[in-house]
């Protein structure tokens, strides 16, 4: 026989003391299903303050690994436990040779303030934490790094090298990154790690000229992990929530075409809203939790035998936790 999963799913919800968490990138019938939806940092502040004692997390590994060191009390599940390739391209170890990369070239530990965009493992996260620094999101960075840049320190970035690139532009602030030509440390005010993000990479300047030509007048938006040159000749660059105000108040007319993950443009206003590729830039670890793993993760509770739980150990989570403390209380 079959099951209804999302008639199951609703069921669930409503017996078990679970809320359903979902990001913007997850496929539409996932996403449909959550009680609380948004960007990185949304989902940071939800979940703290939620009042249910189980959390199922529709994300990749670092978001549910994120609640567990900001609301440790919590038991938090992933219907499927997906890692982000960005945050793969980091870890303790690689954190620690970029520090040392600083200090080999003049500059002293006590000097550097390493922040993290959100999107990395708990165990880089507290490797910040303990140095003094602070988590980031696209949507706050501006505001962590002018906080940071009090210090009078260098700016460690990790790992997205676009997004420190981008905010150092936006802030008339250099940049330069490591591994990537002459990156002299005491000529920089930021200095980025060598990651990326392979969907907003997708994303070209010539997309943007092929638009601009095919639809004269219309708007560009990208999200700043998008390379710096596309976001130079974007009209807009923006977090993903900031996208989606962006992109609601604009005249209903107005074409504009949109540089981030798929899932998100997809959901967008229907009309004169257009992908800004000539490839689909879907998310595939986003993409892969499915209903039925949200129905077999809920009903795990159910049957107490708990799925795919998310466990942090204490140093972890005592010194990750006061880097993300530090970005929540940036206001």
């Amino acid at each position: 026989m079959s099951i209804d999963y999302k008639a199951e799913i609703e069921r669930l919800k409503k017996e078990l003391k679970v809320t359903v968490v979902a990001h913007y990138y997850q496929r539409d019938e996932v996403f449909e299903m959550a009680d609380i939806t948004g960007d990185s940092l949304e989902l940071a502040r939800k979940c703290k303050e939620d009042e249910n004692p189980w959390v199922v997390f529709c994300g990749v590994g670092f978001m549910g690994q994120s609640v567990k060191v900001i609301a440790p009390g919590k038991r938090v599940l992933m219907p499927k436990i997906a890692c982000c390739a960005m945050a793969r391209m980091i870890d303790g170890s690689y954190f620690d040779e970029s520090v040392k990369y600083m200090t080999d070239r003049g500059i002293a530990k006590e000097n550097i303030l390493p922040i993290t965009y959100i999107n990395s493992d708990a165990s880089v996260k507290a490797k910040v934490g303990e140095m003094g620094g602070m988590v980031c999101t696209s949507s706050n960075a501006f505001k962590i790094i002018q906080k940071g840049l009090e210090s009078g320190k260098k700016i460690l970035f990790v790992p997205d090298r676009c997004l420190g690139q981008n905010f150092a532009i936006q802030m008339g602030l250099k940049s330069c990154v490591i591994g990537e030509g002459e990156c002299d440390p005491k000529e920089s005010d930021i200095i980025c790690y060598n990651g990326f993000c392979s969907v907003h990479q997708l994303f070209t300047v010539d997309d943007i000229e092929f638009y601009r030509n095919k639809y004269p007048g219309i708007k560009i938006a990208v999200h700043p992990e998008c390379d710096p040159e596309v976001v130079k000749a974007a009209d807009f660059s923006g977090s993903t929530s900031q996208l989606i105000k962006y992109v609601n108040e604009l005249d209903p007319e107005q074409k504009v075409a949109v540089g981030t993950e798929y899932n998100l443009v997809n959901r967008m206003r229907k009309k004169n809203t257009y992908v800004l590729s000539s490839t689909k830039p879907e998310c595939p670890t986003m993409n892969e939790t499915t209903l039925e793993d949200l129905y077999r993760t809920l009903k795990s509770i159910e049957d107490g035998h708990p799925v795919n739980e998310i466990f942090v150990d204490e140093h972890t989570v005592k010194y990750a936790n006061l880097a993300l403390e530090r970005m929540l209380a940036v206001k």
